[in-house]
């Protein structure tokens, strides 16, 4: 079984792929997406934009398509970035400026909240990661599965794996960020990583 996922980020096909072959799927990206418009993400939330953009790429191709729309969320800072993780710091937005764009938001607010007038005291960094996998084939959803895993942001980045707010991102359980974990490892505890075995449990599941 192939799988084509909708994605140009190279980071979520190498823990994609090292995932689906414990099952014998291959993933494969999209033919041609370099070359294919990207899909317009506006949706609401991190569903809308996954089915969305899975719908439009099943109509590039045959096979079974799937993509995901994922972020992380502080607390804090009223759930964002959310949706808007990737772009955060605008639109072409690198990995480090989104993550400086944080720290500078989160940093903003903890200042404000230390002012003795305020009486407010400085609010953890607690936040979560957010992914939502959608599986399209033929312009039509066959199921959309979720993720969730929850962390703290750091003062100062951690790691150098991962991608993304990774180094930021540390996860209790393991005493360590997500850039401080090796791909299988930090891909069994995501986000990612619980969304895609649901997936792949669908996938793998004897008709009825």
């Amino acid at each position: 079984m192939i799988l084509y996922l909708a994605s140009t980020n190279p980071g979520k096909l190498k823990e994609f792929r090292e995932a689906a072959q414990v099952c014998g799927i291959r993933v494969e990206l999209v033919p041609g997406i370099a070359d294919i418009p990207p899909c317009i993400e506006d949706g609401q939330t991190f569903e809308e934009n996954a089915r969305k953009k899975a719908l439009y790429y099943s109509r590039q191709t045959e096979g079974m398509v799937f993509t995901d729309d994922s972020g992380i969320c502080v607390d804090a800072l009223g759930g964002a970035p959310g949706i808007y993780s990737a772009r955060f710091a605008g639109p072409q937005a690198t990995d480090e400026e989104n993550n400086q764009k944080l720290f500078a938001d989160l940093g903003a607010l903890e200042a404000n909240a230390r002012r003795p007038a305020s009486g407010v005291a400085p609010p953890l960094r607690s936040a979560h990661y957010i992914c939502v996998v959608a599986l399209a084939q033929h312009d039509r959803i066959l199921i959309t599965t979720e993720g969730r895993a929850d962390g703290i942001i750091l003062a100062a980045p951690r790691g150098t794996a991962g991608f993304g707010y990774d180094p930021l991102f540390f996860f209790p359980p393991l005493d360590k960020t997500y850039a401080e974990l090796a791909p299988e490892e930090k891909f069994r505890v995501s986000h990612r990583g619980e969304a895609f075995r649901k997936l792949l449990e669908y996938l793998i599941a004897p008709a009825e």
